[in-house]
């Protein structure tokens, strides 16, 4: 479908009390609204409208004539009125228009003149068609006999815009009496005028609204910057209706003392107060036969103190209720308290299309308010990661998406994540008809902070040393305990001012700071004198958490512990880039001993290997003899699962060296298996790489170590394998097999699996080679462990190609080249040839296409296809 560009005409519809029809017709609602449907949508095609979406009831329509807009409008009004609509009872649609210009991202418009078209037809009632002034402009002297249109004055649509007048398209065949429109005027209302679009939060706004209905106070609470005064104001708009003694705006952020609060009230309202009766007094009684709304805007500075004010005003009436900002609730009877969260954004690492992007709402509010920035801005290819970046780096608040719309008159897109990157200071100032405080992202902020008391103040400014947040037990570690006030206290205390996020989807209670605050509180961290103290602290305690999770990445709990780990990859980096910074080199080397199974299991080899490379540099990396062996190996068994064996022999080789030197034997046989790999499964030197595992193998056992026999056992059994020794293969894995099963090394009995897998494969014994290969996978994929999964699929396409399939091979060779790719790895290329299938160019163009499609999978979309008991073909390229 082709969608016009320029000046258009957009066309919006909805049914009039589509709920009480639903429960009145029951069944026949279906035979209705499938008639509703046809007629819209024959309406829609004699105008060559585009119809864009449906959601519910509702039509979205546009046309590159207004005239054209007009007439199916007419069109579906006639066919409404005189159709036979179940049990009597007619469906009522409402039509609203209207002309403008909105930017095409993809196959969807945006901009204001597609909010400012819904709102029209907000205002209608059903049976009615209104359009704007814009529209009106274009077709009043031109609409075909049996149309025209009636002046219905000026009103403020319930986006709150500025006042603008409104027609109503009179149809000849259809209904064209109606009530007043139902726009602002039709309640006492001080709300202001809005120069921006209200963009996205349409389900928050929806959810406020079901609370409002349910509760006296609705508390909107979160930080400064995430738009709680819009949300408000919007709420309030959309529930004008409901509240005809009037809705009312009541600004306080200028206000401290509480005894103010109902002067600021009557002041709102216009409540004369005499001499001779306070204004509680006046207000009291103006409430107290109404049905009043008062949105009551910044209350957090007036916390504790103010919340019984609040009681009062619904105590005064019956029908009165309350929409309240606040960074924190007020903890009072009867109120709801409505976390406001940050806008929606895209992952930039799994980035939509471009069609899609759009479909997130902090894009959406960027590109509306860049257009307003700059008329030319357009979301192409070529910017669409940076747009999505810059609404990542500013974790989705508005009034930060809103000052980075603004720079794009300065800056490209890519121009401005770059400096994004660094400071979020470039965001500079916003509108300055806005509060100073709101003015920028520093001041919003500012603006809570300052109402902290100095514990508080302290307490934030700590938590910053958390990159994305942290747990309740670290931060007690990190935070405390030199504070005058309870850490687990005062975080929740933090919590309930907005300043931090609790996070509720985790086993264990979890804090997060958004990025732009965490920046302001690390700024003030800095100039406290503080922060190294407090980075050494958030180091030491990273290292411990890896150090205890280390052993526990091979049993039963491997997953938790990897997801665990996962959680806070951001904090170790930061643990590790504080260890580099200030020179402390046994610091780094313990962390990188610890963390490096992480890098491997869950495919970030590249990361790893920069970072141990660049701490076994450091200058004073070699001042510990057994420190520098931990790193050696955490650096040799990186290098080894990258594929690069000249890279990890130096490494494992240097560590053997140093044990040997110590002369401690555990690690003298732990330094030997490591060592034998890089010549056995590259078979570099098969002899000497053997020769080092029966060294091992004594030693292990004379220690009564378990393990280490279990892993010999693996090891020569790869050798043996390499040898072409295959009865001997077979004895050494089965035993390896029985000692992993026993110590429940989950990690181990994966490997041992895949190995006896590939040995069945060598032997052409293809069903003895699948379940080992299956409860390989199984394991590995528990773990999400990537560098595994490459290898075992590799494995897996090799035994489908020995059963003949060779397009299901070929798309799990695929599968394998990807992960491996994705990773970093490398291993997999060097033992595909003897243990699995990789491509070598002889595919035909639908072998090819198969591998491509499986190249394209993630990790679980491999994992399911490779363990998929249904082989054919296509059975699940859906999902790629």
């Amino acid at each position: 479908m082709t969608l016009p560009t320029g000046t258009v005409t957009f066309l919006f519809t909805d049914i009039e009390g589509s709920t009480r029809l639903m429960q009145e017709l029951g069944d026949r609602y279906v035979e209705a609204q499938v008639a509703h449907h046809a007629i819209l949508r024959a309406a829609f095609r004699s105008g060559d409208g585009r119809e864009l979406r449906t959601e519910g009831d509702s039509f979205f329509c546009v046309f590159e004539s207004a005239i054209d807009g007009c007439r199916a409008a007419a069109q579906a009004q006639r066919e409404f009125s005189r159709h036979d609509w179940p049990e009597g009872k007619p469906i009522r649609v409402r039509i609203g228009m209207h002309t403008g210009e909105a930017p095409l991202v993809g196959e969807e418009y945006i901009g204001l003149d597609v909010h400012h078209a819904a709102r029209v037809m907000a205002s209608a009632h059903g049976g009615q068609v209104v359009i704007s002034d814009a529209t009106n402009a274009l077709v009043g002297e031109s609409l075909p006999a049996g149309l025209s249109v009636r002046d219905l004055g000026m009103h403020r649509l319930k986006d709150l815009s500025k006042p603008e007048r409104l027609f109503q398209l009179v149809i000849e065949g259809a209904p064209n009496e109606f009530p007043p429109l139902r726009t602002l005027e039709s309640t006492p209302n001080n709300l202001p005028t809005q120069l921006t679009s209200f963009v996205g939060r349409e389900k928050d706004v929806e959810e406020a609204v079901s609370a409002l209905r349910r509760t006296r106070v609705l508390t909107l609470t979160g930080p400064g910057g995430i738009g709680k005064t819009r949300l408000s104001l919007q709420v309030a708009a959309d529930v004008v209706g409901s509240f005809e003694g009037g809705v009312y705006f009541v600004p306080l952020s200028a206000i401290r003392d509480p005894g103010l609060i109902a002067t600021a009230i009557a002041q709102s309202i216009g409540i004369a107060v005499t001499a001779n009766r306070s204004p509680a007094e006046a207000v009291d009684e103006y409430l107290r036969n109404r049905k009043v709304l008062l949105v009551l805007d910044n209350f957090e500075q007036l916390l504790p103190d103010g919340a019984p004010a609040v009681s009062r005003l619904l105590q005064a009436g019956p029908e009165v209720k309350a929409i309240v900002s606040s960074r924190a609730a007020l903890r009072i009877y009867g109120e709801q308290e409505f976390a406001v969260e940050p806008l929606r954004t895209p992952s930039v690492r799994a980035l939509p299309s471009l069609a899609a992007l759009s479909q997130y709402e902090a894009v959406r509010l960027f590109i509306e308010r860049a257009v307003a920035a700059r008329h030319d801005f357009q979301v192409t290819n070529e910017n669409a990661a940076a747009v999505a970046g810059i609404c990542e780096r500013v974790d989705g608040l508005p009034l930060a998406i809103e000052l980075a719309a603004a720079r794009v008159k300065l800056f490209s897109p890519q121009a401005l994540l770059s400096r994004l990157e660094s400071s979020a200071s470039v965001l500079g100032i916003g509108s300055r008809d806005l509060p100073s405080r709101q003015q920028t992202l520093k001041g919003a902020i500012a603006w809570s902070y300052d109402m902290l008391d100095d514990a508080h103040q302290r307490l934030f400014r700590r938590f910053s040393v958390f990159a994305r947040g942290g747990s309740l037990e670290q931060a007690e570690a990190v935070c405390g305990p030199d504070l005058d006030i309870d850490v687990l206290t005062g975080l929740d205390e933090l919590a309930d001012q907005s300043l931090l996020r609790r996070l509720p989807d985790y086993d264990e209670p979890r804090l997060l700071m958004l990025q732009v605050i965490k920046e302001y509180a690390a700024e003030l961290l800095e100039a406290s004198g503080e922060s190294d103290e407090m980075r050494d602290r958030h180091a030491a305690a990273f290292l411990a958490l890896a150090e205890v999770a280390a052993p526990k990445l091979f049993g039963a709990d491997q997953r938790k512990w990897l997801d665990r780990l996962e959680l806070d990859h951001d904090n170790f980096r930061a643990a590790f880039d504080f260890s580099i910074a200030r020179g402390d080199a046994q610091r780094a080397l313990a962390l990188g001993a610890a963390f490096w199974r992480f890098w491997h299991m869950r495919g970030d080899l590249r990361e790893g290997r920069a970072r141990l490379d660049l701490i076994l540099a450091m200058p004073r990396a070699s001042d510990d003899d057994a420190s520098r062996a931990r790193g050696l190996e955490a650096a040799g068994g990186i290098a080894y699962w990258q594929g690069d064996m000249p890279g990890a022999e130096k490494y494992y080789d240097a560590a053997l060296e140093i044990a040997r030197a110590a002369g401690e034997p555990r690690a003298i046989a732990n330094a030997l298996y490591n060592a034998s790999f890089t010549r056995t499964v590259s078979e570099r030197d098969l002899p000497t790489g053997r020769r080092m595992l029966e060294e091992a193998l004594p030693i292990f056992r004379s220690l009564h170590d378990e393990r280490g026999n279990a892993q010999v056992q693996w090891a020569l059994g790869q050798s043996y394998f390499r040898m072409n020794d295959n009865p001997s293969s077979v004895v050494a894995l089965d035993e390896a097999i029985e000692l992993f099963t026993r110590l429940g090394d989950r990690f181990g009995l994966g490997w041992a699996h895949y190995v006896r897998g590939a040995l069945a494969f060598r032997m052409n014994e293809p069903s003895d080679a699948k379940p080992h290969h299956e409860q390989a996978l199984r394991i590995f994929a528990e773990a999400d462990d990537v560098s595994g999964a490459a290898l075992v699929i590799g494995g897996m396409a090799g035994v489908a190609l020995l059963e003949g399939d060779r397009l299901r091979a070929a798309r799990l060779a695929g599968a394998s080249e990807g992960l491996e790719v994705a990773s970093g790895a490398g291993l997999a290329a060097i033992v595909s040839e003897q243990q699995g299938w990789r491509p070598t160019g002889d595919l035909t163009a639908e072998e090819e296409a198969a591998r491509q499609e499986g190249r394209a999978m993630t990790l679980q979309q491999a994992i399911d296809y490779a363990l998929s008991a249904d082989v054919e073909n296509d059975h699940l390229v859906g999902r790629v």
